[in-house]
């Protein structure tokens, strides 16, 4: 059984809500503990948010309470009159995640049979307190950085046992390859991109999140793999020009990297296409449907290290960022 943080903050936070609302001498003191539950979030923006609908939430309420108790007394028409107005003037206020909290103290005040001074007192430092003690705890938040650069690895390592797969099949025309790379990497990319969003929130003040922006380029790169696929099974011959994409493939592979030197890699494409042009025309439909697929393929993989490119190297304090893709 795993214990996460967001289990051991909400395990710590409440009894520390709780004992303080005692200390206080507040009545209801156990509505703090409440709060302090439903204000713990997996990120520090989240948890923002989440104090400020609460407490916003909680302050309307009680204008809300004060007036319709008063004005109707304490029935429980009222609460059906007041809750019939309330919700929809939350939502409107985009406060919407306040509602729950906001009505327990709603039932606080109908309970007491008359609004106070002291009771009001009484519900705002619950309030304070619950919400407060929430914040406090989600101050702390544990560094994603080690998970981040796992799948950063495991997603690299999949784009290149996807491309030399790719060089592999362009050289031997065996496309024995199962294809389960590609479910792996739509997989690591699903969570990496979820993982990466987590930190972003975990860092307020940071206006630009290099893995974040990362995983969105390799996201698109990802798409452009994607529709090779059915390049590639169109291709029916392998031939010179197969083998040169091919091993331009297989060098691709074993430079899969964060760092960025894509545009000698570009270079290279523009050569080929220069090769190319000065070879022969095809003689049959079968040589011309492959040299179309083998020229789109090449159209693709191009467009693939634009993506690339256009991912600045500064993006990203990687080590070892000597080689490229």
């Amino acid at each position: 059984m795993k214990i996460g943080y967001r289990t051991l903050k909400t395990s710590i936070g409440t009894p520390i809500s709780i004992f303080l609302a005692q200390l206080l001498g507040l009545t209801n003191f156990v509505s703090a503990g409440i709060l302090t539950i439903l204000c713990i979030k997996p990120t520090r923006k989240r948890s923002l948010i989440s104090a400020w609908h609460r407490f916003a939430a909680c302050l309307l309420a009680m204008v809300f309470a004060w007036v319709f108790f008063e004005l109707i007394g304490y029935h429980p028409i009222a609460i059906g009159l007041l809750l019939l107005l309330f919700i929809p003037t939350a939502v409107r206020l985009g406060i919407t995640e306040g509602i729950i909290t906001s009505s327990v103290i709603l039932l606080h005040l109908y309970g007491s049979k008359a609004i106070t001074l002291d009771l009001v007192v009484n519900e705002f430092l619950l309030i304070v307190v619950g919400i407060g003690t929430a914040l406090v705890l989600n101050v702390y938040m544990p560094s994603l950085e080690d998970r981040l650069k796992e799948k950063q690895q495991e997603l690299e390592e999949n784009f290149k046992q996807i491309l030399k797969e790719v060089a592999y099949f362009l050289k031997t025309g065996d496309l024995s390859w199962t294809g389960k790379e590609i479910t792996e990497a739509a997989r690591l990319l699903d969570e990496a991109k979820e993982l990466a969003s987590r930190d972003v929130e975990n860092h307020l003040l940071r206006s630009h999140h290099p893995y974040y922006h990362y995983f969105q380029m390799r996201g698109k790169q990802f798409e452009i793999l994607e529709r090779m696929l059915p390049l590639i099974s169109r291709i029916s011959m392998t031939n010179d020009q197969s083998q040169r994409i091919g091993d331009f493939f297989k060098k691709l592979s074993d430079s899969v990297h964060p760092g960025n030197t894509a545009v000698l890699f570009l270079q290279e494409i523009h050569e080929m296409r220069q090769e190319f042009r000065r070879q022969e025309l095809p003689k049959t439909r079968e040589e011309f449907e492959t040299r179309a697929n083998l020229l789109n393929l090449l159209n693709e993989i191009e467009q693939y290290l634009i993506i690339k490119r256009s991912f600045k190297k500064s993006d990203v304090d990687w080590k070892n960022d000597e080689t490229l893709k």
